[in-house]
């Protein structure tokens, strides 16, 4: 399929201003050529810009936080509420972040991501005092996120595809802890050899160079560049219909499809499917970061495991992350909201088994199992938005959603760390997990697809 010809290129005027216009018009219509659909290059490209990002996210940014205080006599726990205010940021700032996703698309807020990131990054590399770090870290994070590891590139996923939408959405949710897993080795490595300072400018620099290659590539929506959603013909439903012999029963991927509009964002809010599904990100992520922030003291407390032995569990667990694509492929067959619901049964049974890890191997055992449910609570959620609400206002709804998600985080961090301060034990925040997991399960059971809104006619 061509690319249409853009109408601005016949008003520009044709004189020797007019041509280096046009000549700029062009370069930045100008995209790589590919061999396959564009909307993949776009989501693997915006991969790199999550690698970047997940520097100051937890597990990354907490793999080094002990030389930093070490370095800087600081508390953990200074370093702790800076990791959860950047998180909280990130949640202020989303709906904003969605409404201008959807009405300007990634394109510019992609690169301003890893501009802004890049800057906070190497800043970091010099700082010299609590509120340096603070500010440069928690700005860092609150922009990062959103732009380059969820809202963003989720919204990406949700207008480039719609056949493929799920395991595309299983592929941004993969992204982050995958990544996060190479970081932590490049990261720590060189915190070691070089130190931590080092690494941020080290970074810093490779989010900054990203930003060309993210300005290049990354487009709002399929239909600006002359192609359709997953690369495909478009075709009529009535035709598709008839070629099928009529009436079908739809599957559990294409029952939203059929006859669904594209929610507005009032619209969605008056709905109590949206704020069942926010009340679930919020509980399932707040006991879930809990367990994830506290895994290795845990073991070390309860099971004797050295801190490496730990970190060894706990990426074991996160590269288990590519179970993503199996939920994805797994909710085109029974829908996304059932699959949260298992994923919230089997993580109250892992975090029950949590409580009997003794020694090493029962530790990988709930490494191994928690990684396999874990890895599409989140993510399914964004898939049910997508299902439920269409792509039209994804970036503002999931934007709304965010501070829920944000949240959580924040909360499970806290409220974890704090309960082992008063109670010298982790078992009331495994016991809390579970009574959340369990909720979780509750409140997305309920989460039944709404009724589409009433619209006058025309």
């Amino acid at each position: 399929m061509g690319i249409a010809t853009d109408p601005v290129l016949h008003i520009l005027p044709t004189t020797p201003v007019g041509n280096i216009l046009t000549l700029l018009h062009r370069a930045l219509d100008w995209r790589p050529p590919v061999p396959f659909y564009y909307g993949w290059l776009i989501l693997f490209t915006g991969a790199l810009g999550t690698f970047v990002a997940t520097t100051l996210a937890g597990v990354v940014f907490g793999g080094i936080q002990g030389l930093i205080a070490e370095e800087m006599n600081w508390s953990r726990s200074s370093i702790g509420i800076t990791a959860a205010a950047g998180v909280w940021g990130s949640g202020l700032l989303a709906p904003f972040i969605g409404r201008v996703a959807d009405r300007h698309g990634p394109r510019w807020l992609m690169p301003v991501g890893t501009l802004i990131l890049g800057s906070c990054l190497y800043a970091l590399g010099g700082i010299s005092t609590i509120w340096q770090f603070f500010l440069f870290a928690v700005i860092g994070r609150a922009i990062s996120q959103p732009l380059l590891i969820g809202l963003v590139p989720r919204t990406v996923a949700v207008n480039f595809f719609d056949r493929r939408r799920n395991l595309a959405l299983a592929f941004t949710g993969l992204f982050r802890p995958f990544t996060s897993a190479i970081n932590i080795q490049i990261i720590s490595n060189v915190a070691v050899t070089r130190g931590w300072r080092t690494s941020f400018r080290y970074l810093g620099i490779a989010s900054l160079i990203l930003t060309i290659p993210l300005f290049i590539v990354v487009r709002r929506r399929p239909e600006d560049i002359g192609l359709s959603p997953d690369g495909d013909t478009p075709v009529d439903a009535s035709a598709l219909e008839n070629r099928e012999g009529g009436a079908r029963t739809p599957s559990a991927r294409e029952a939203p499809a059929q006859g669904q509009r594209d929610w507005t964002a009032k619209e969605v809010m008056r709905t109590k499917t949206f704020w069942l599904i926010a009340l679930t990100s919020l509980v399932s992520v707040t006991a879930g970061s809990g367990i994830q922030f506290n895994m290795v003291p845990y073991f070390q407390e309860s099971a004797n495991l050295s801190t490496p032995q730990g970190a060894g569990v706990l990426s074991v667990s996160t590269f288990l992350s590519l179970a993503s694509l199996g939920w994805g492929a797994l909710a085109d067959k029974i829908t996304p909201r059932r699959c949260i619901i298992a994923a919230m049964i089997g993580a109250t049974a892992a975090t029950m088994f949590l409580l009997t890890v003794s020694n090493l191997a029962t530790a990988y055992a709930f490494g191994i199992v928690w990684g396999l449910v874990s890895a599409g609570s989140d993510i399914l959620i964004y898939m049910v938005l997508a299902q439920y609400f269409g792509r039209n206002s994804y970036g503002t709804i999931s934007g709304i959603l965010r501070p829920f998600e944000a949240g959580g985080l924040g909360l499970g961090m806290t409220l974890g760390t704090l309960s082992y301060d008063l109670t010298r034990t982790y078992k009331w925040l495994i016991l809390g997990s579970i009574a959340a997991h369990g909720v979780a399960a509750v409140l997305v059971f309920l989460a039944k697809p709404p009724a589409e809104p009433r619209r006058a006619s025309l």
